[in-house]
């Protein structure tokens, strides 16, 4: 099996270390990822200038890796181009949680849905970071356990793993969809210059049974996603009514 690795925390990142050591147990591994971090920067694509490509200043034992002056969806791009014989694609592993609604404007998960749009099966990973980094090696018999799970057939999917910090099992599970405030909070720097914050506290609680629920509650979260958005209930009843 070849494997492309990429996050949007960029090159430096510890879970992209500790994925890329876990995933080489499963098969060839490369790695091409952002050259500096690039958190929610969502499925955004370099069209305004060229991208270019340089070996890693972090050396991956036995991994070519390469860092990219574009995002995350870039990097998916430029390195199936690369490595056009790439099976699956991994994101991660994030340094923070992708659960719910953020999985709009993750970057992290990006990555893997541009692997599915170009052909490839996509798979993004994440874990919450709290005052210090997550525990990698409490984390990897979970990790094995879910790319094995994953990787038993070579069909093209789309799949969104979360790990709680101490995980206790396994579930699949749905995609958490919650309101969240979404207030602007203004503040004001040492200088004296405006800046705002803006919130994302949810307003209700998570429904059981989808990935927020199951982090929240000691579980792996894995959730196989669609690229199609569209709303069928509404398109039928449409149709319907004409």
């Amino acid at each position: 099996m070849n494997i492309l690795i990429t996050n949007d925390d960029g090159i430096y990142s510890p879970g992209i270390a500790a994925l890329a050591n876990i995933a080489r147990t499963f098969g060839s591994v490369r790695i091409v990822a952002p050259d500096v971090e690039q958190s929610s920067m969502g499925h955004a694509i370099t069209h305004s200038r060229p991208l270019s490509y340089k070996k890693s200043p972090i050396a991956f034992e036995g991994i070519d890796a390469f860092r990219v002056n574009g995002t995350p969806a870039d990097c998916v791009a430029l390195g199936l181009h690369l490595y056009p014989d790439t099976n699956v694609v991994l994101s991660g592993i994030n340094m923070g949680p992708n659960l719910g609604n953020s999985m709009w404007h993750s970057g992290t998960l990006a990555a893997a849905k541009q692997a599915v749009l170009l052909g490839v099966k996509g798979i993004a990973l994440s874990t919450p970071v709290g005052r210090t980094e997550p525990d990698f090696e409490k984390l990897k018999p979970f990790v094995v356990s879910s790319l094995e799970e994953l990787f038993i057939n070579n069909e093209l999917a789309l799949y969104n793993v979360n790990f709680p910090p101490e995980p206790k099992g396994i579930k699949w599970t749905r995609q958490s969809v919650r309101l969240y405030d979404g207030n602007v909070v203004p503040g004001e720097d040492p200088m004296g210059r405006k800046h705002f914050w803006i919130t994302v506290t949810p307003l209700e609680p998570a429904e059981e049974d989808t990935d927020r629920w199951a982090v929240e509650h000691g579980y792996v979260s894995i959730t196989p996603l669609r690229l199609d958005l569209t709303n069928e209930v509404e398109l039928v009843g449409h149709l319907m009514s004409k």
